[in-house]
């Protein structure tokens, strides 16, 4: 038993030890958080609406040389607009040494929100399609398992939701500045 005990314990240290030697030698895998701030507009029948808002999430991904895959889970909030996003995100690098910059976009879908569009009045968000775009860059601190991201963000989803009592599907662009921390194993 003492010798199946030591031999366990012995490979789950090789396999630690094996995986931050080998990390970055083909592909790094990665997951993280993230909060950001910004703006939230929803236009209408040539009216607009736009509101401070923010947001967190977490993405898990993988990194390999000059690209950069990842999905994406956010929570988008504003003082009267709330809603989920699913979106999966491609980034291409920029080589460089400790800052990196890069350019990505995603789509994916956005879900199970509302928005209070009069006091006590709120309408359900339909689940639709969204698209987004980043650019940003990367701060790779080489002994370090982390990395960390600043990031201009927008996010468009089209007819969110059909006002009642009328044919007026109000479109949601969302616009914020985002850090990312991303822990690499």
């Amino acid at each position: 038993m003492k010798i199946n005990s030591i031999s366990l314990i012995s490979a789950v240290a090789l396999i630690a030890g094996a995986t931050n030697a080998n990390a970055g030698a083909i592909a790094d895998f990665y997951v993280g958080g993230m909060v950001g701030a910004g703006g939230q507009t929803l236009f209408a029948d040539n009216e607009t609406k736009t509101k401070s808002a923010m947001l967190f999430g977490a993405v898990a991904g993988v990194d390999i040389p000059l690209v950069r895959i990842e999905a994406e889970y956010s929570y988008l909030n504003s003082s009267d607009l709330n809603t989920n996003a699913g979106m999966v995100n491609v980034f291409f690098k920029l080589p460089s040494t400790i800052v990196k910059p890069y350019i990505g976009a995603g789509a994916g879908m956005i879900f199970g929100g509302e928005h209070e569009y009069a006091p006590n009045t709120k309408q359900d968000l339909d689940s639709v399609v969204a698209y987004q775009a980043m650019l940003g860059a990367t701060i790779d601190l080489p002994v370090m398992p982390f990395k960390f991201d600043i990031e201009g963000h927008a996010l468009y989803a089209p007819d969110i939701y059909k006002i009642a009592g009328s044919n007026t599907t109000p479109d949601l662009l969302q616009y914020d500045v985002r850090l990312k921390i991303r822990f690499v194993f």
